[in-house]
């Protein structure tokens, strides 16, 4: 999970400070607190949510929340349903639009504890667990999906590495957590949810995942992984899908990469 150190050409005094910035993340602030204080009483008289195991959540402290993913809700009902602040990825763009509607775009992901992260592999999945790494450095608590996208067919698909990785790294603590109900409150491709149905959110008892090794071994980034995937599976009920949800193959090699055995982050 590591590169090599590459000679960069000398930056300006402005794209320095502009890469500095973008490399610590932005800390849930007035707006977070407003936001949580105003939206978390009313998305629970709406919607009514079932939430199970509050007291398995450490009250202080670095923690991972690993949940299922089911809708574009699920961002919002994990910081409504947990007993403390909760910081989690969102795409940049939520966060770059102009006007009226770019302003209600990032004020709404600001009060729910989304930090912008410009999605993709290789050195910006990396940038994003760094930025994770440092929130939990802190004593923070961030929530994260496994499977590393939505389900579009309710099943539960493998876990992808990223997550173990975090906890092995940083020695977090990570809290299982199982979400029912989000994909009828908001199935994929909705516009607005419905309030007609009720969503269930499930925190299981935290995982202690040092047991199986360091962050750099491969066995046992897999191993916890599968660790986190069971607990999961174990709350949501989910049916299995046996592999990982990702976008079908274009082209030969890339149905070739696939095809291979490699580790998926």
């Amino acid at each position: 999970m590591t590169s090599e150190q590459s000679v960069e050409p000398e930056s300006s005094p402005e794209e320095t400070a502009t890469a500095e910035e973008t490399a610590k993340p932005r800390h849930a602030g007035f707006t977070y607190r407003l936001g949580r204080s105003l939206i978390s009483p009313l998305a629970r008289l709406v919607y009514r949510p079932r939430i199970e195991g509050r007291e398995n959540v450490p009250p202080t402290g670095a923690v991972i929340f690993a949940s299922n993913h089911l809708s574009f809700i699920d961002s919002l009902a994990i910081p409504v349903a947990a007993p403390r602040p909760v910081h989690f990825l969102a795409k940049s763009t939520y966060f770059e639009g102009t006007g009226l509607r770019g302003w209600i775009s990032r004020t709404f992901f600001e009060s729910i504890g989304a930090i912008p992260v410009r999605r993709g592999a290789g050195q910006a999945a990396l940038d994003a667990l760094d930025l994770q790494r440092q929130l939990l450095e802190e004593g923070l608590a961030v929530a994260l999906y496994p499977e590393g996208t939505r389900s579009t067919d309710g099943r539960l698909y493998k876990g992808r590495t990223g997550v173990a990785f975090l906890a092995l790294q940083t020695g977090a603590p990570v809290v299982p957590v199982g979400l029912i109900g989000t994909d009828k409150v908001m199935p994929v491709g909705a516009k607005v949810p419905t309030v007609s149905e009720r969503i269930t959110v499930k925190f299981g008892e935290p995982l202690d995942l040092s047991p199986h090794g360091p962050a750099t071994s491969g066995r046992a980034r897999r191993l916890a992984t599968d660790d986190i995937m069971a607990a999961i599976h174990a709350l949501s009920g989910q049916e299995l899908a046996g592999t990982y949800n990702e976008a079908p193959a274009q082209g030969t090699i890339e149905k070739i990469k696939q095809a291979l055995p490699h580790e998926r982050r």
